[in-house]
């Protein structure tokens, strides 16, 4: 490990640009803002990507959380084999949907119905319709650095790779699209309370990340989470948790577990499709029944269930649901934090962090919302990545994203990791 040079990468990239935008799929991928150009992936395994020119590199990325188990976990592997050799989609129902469905539900109660998609921008798309369609209200309200997908009416102060965008919104959207979308600042109650009192009662849904991973991980305050449920209920909004990332990540029942607050609705992804594409919005059983065939609030998907996706997402579930496996988790994590903050002590830089999930963000201040986050210094978060890549890890490559650590990263693992950032932010 700790290799640079990558000239298979480089020509790969070049011809990428020839036939997709920029070269990648998704914007982050092109690792513009860190200055260098996109690792081109061959195979992955636990907690390992290698690329194409051979560089192996410890990946604290995991697809942006997905593999909570690692990279080609074998018993989820040997179940999407299976489910691929039955068929890969049919556009009809399967029992395993019902049966991931249930699974989903013993996690999250709060989701009393639910349904299936493919993404995460699917996901809380569709539950905003159903809330809107329940409350018979058009304002959605969210928060800054809070990202909830790339669907028109949600990229407003969205964080992610849209946080680098000066613009309030996407090139590409209509004002109209985001007229009904308020954005608020995050963690101000003061600035919750107000809103609220002028215009309640013409709020759809607040629909926030429990605890946000798209600005970098930004921990919300108790006072913060209490103040958003108890307006919500008392003005008849729908309360939305976007648990994509933190659902399965923070415990089995996600950050509402945790945190001990009950959401409306719920949307998750990323786990529970055990690394393929699927994600699942749901709640209470009386918002879930507008939906059609039911009721007037259309959502479909040809490929939502997808027979594969809910093999391997059970498959991933049943080793999640073993007893000890997050209390495994977070005391691996919490040694790992408590001696990263030992490194970074006096270095001008914060270290916020939840769980299995953290950001360092290089800022002399503490980070508490998303204008906290923006201060940080891009230069030399970019000279971080370049020196990490050096010493063969792949952190998130961007000073807005969050960093996972997976049941894959041992011991041994995560004591290189230390040492390579203490010998890189020296």
């Amino acid at each position: 490990m700790g290799i640079n040079n990558r000239p298979l990468s480089a020509a790969a990239f070049k011809r990428a640009q020839q036939v997709i935008p920029g070269g990648v799929n998704s914007p982050v991928r092109a690792l513009r803002s860190v200055g260098t150009t996109p690792l081109f992936i061959e195979r992955a395994n636990r907690a390992y990507v290698t690329d194409i020119d051979g560089n192996t590199f410890i990946d604290f990325c995991m697809s942006w959380g997905v593999f909570i188990l690692g990279h080609n976990n074998p018993a989820v592997s040997r179940r999407a084999i299976e489910a691929i050799q039955r068929g890969s989609s049919y556009g009809i129902p399967t029992e395993n949907e019902t049966l991931l469905a249930e699974r989903v539900r013993d996690a999250f109660p709060s989701m009393e119905r639910l349904r299936f998609v493919n993404s995460g921008t699917e996901a809380t798309m569709s539950a905003i319709r159903v809330a809107r369609g329940f409350t018979g209200r058009d304002t959605l309200v969210k928060f800054e650095g809070n990202y909830h997908g790339h669907a028109d009416h949600l990229l407003v102060s969205a964080g992610s790779a849209v946080a680098n965008i000066s613009t309030a919104s996407s090139a590409g959207v209509p004002d109209d699209f985001t007229r009904h979308t308020v954005c608020l600042p995050y963690n101000d109650v003061a600035a919750l309370q107000r809103y609220f009192s002028e215009h309640g009662n013409h709020v759809a849904a607040v629909i926030l990340e429990p605890v946000a991973c798209n600005m970098g991980v930004v921990v919300p305050t108790e006072e913060f989470l209490n103040a958003v449920r108890l307006l919500t209920s008392q003005y008849g909004a729908v309360l939305i948790f976007d648990e994509v990332i933190t659902g399965f990540r923070l415990a089995y029942g996600g950050a509402q577990q945790r945190f001990g607050i009950t959401p409306d609705m719920t949307t998750v992804g990323k786990i529970v499709g055990g690394g393929y594409p699927a994600a699942a919005f749901g709640g209470r059983a009386d918002i879930m029944a507008l939906l059609a065939p039911d009721g007037p609030v259309y959502q479909a998907g040809t490929l939502s269930g997808n027979p594969v996706a809910m093999a391997a997402g059970l498959a991933t579930l049943h080793q999640l649901a073993t007893s000890g496996f997050y209390d495994r988790l977070e005391a691996r994590s919490s040694q790992f934090i408590a001696e990263l903050q030992q490194i970074i002590r006096d270095k001008d830089i914060q270290l916020n962090h939840f769980g299995s999930m953290f950001t360092l963000f290089f800022n002399p201040d503490p980070v508490r919302n998303f204008t906290d986050a923006r201060r940080s210094n891009q230069e030399r978060f970019t000279r971080y990545f370049q020196r990490m890549l050096a010493h063969g890890i792949y952190v998130s490559p961007s000073q807005f994203e969050g960093n996972f650590i997976s049941e894959c990263h041992t011991d041994d693992i995560l004591e290189y990791v230390l040492k390579s950032i203490k010998e890189s932010i020296a």
